[in-house]
């Protein structure tokens, strides 16, 4: 019987088969989605979300749809709990606009100004999507991943 090493006292649980099996099957799946992750981002996709500048799709229900299909397209084979919340961009469209954000949950686009605060789920991004380096960041629940101009991608793990 396993013993609680802190307080000496025995397990209320043991290992079973079935446990080890689906944390294994767990650690597969957890190390093939960094590795979806981790591809480089299609041109075709890196277009797609630099179109987010010109503000159409905030007026144009087919735009948007176009968007988001695109955006099916080339992250749609990653798992359900680790789905894309959104995405966050430098915005181009001048001063006072500092970043602009596609809100997957609501379906928005929307610019944000300068000290304007984020959806809770996003400003976490905002930081990393001013930097010249990155072309936007993907925001999922646990991580997010940061996208270059060329679609390499960076993974940073955590939510905070």
């Amino acid at each position: 019987m396993a013993r609680n090493l802190l307080l000496g006292t025995p397990a209320t649980t043991t290992p079973t088969l079935t446990t080890t099996r689906s944390q294994a099957a767990t650690g597969l799946a957890s190390a093939s989605l960094d590795t979806r992750l981790r591809q480089k981002r299609s041109p075709a996709y890196l277009q797609a979300m630099a179109k987010l500048d010109a503000g159409g799709h905030v007026h144009d229900r087919q735009a948007l749809d176009a968007l988001l299909a695109q955006i099916d397209q080339e992250l749609g084979t990653i798992e359900i709990q680790e789905r894309l919340l959104g995405i966050v961009g430098r915005c181009y469209l001048g001063h006072p606009y500092e970043v602009h954000t596609l809100d997957l949950g609501g379906r928005i686009t929307e610019h944000f100004k300068k000290g304007h605060p984020l959806p809770l789920t996003l400003e976490r991004a905002r930081v990393l999507a001013t930097h010249p380096s990155y072309a936007f960041i993907e925001v999922y629940a646990t991580r997010m991943v940061a996208v270059s101009e060329s679609g390499q991608t960076a993974i940073i793990e955590g939510t905070a």
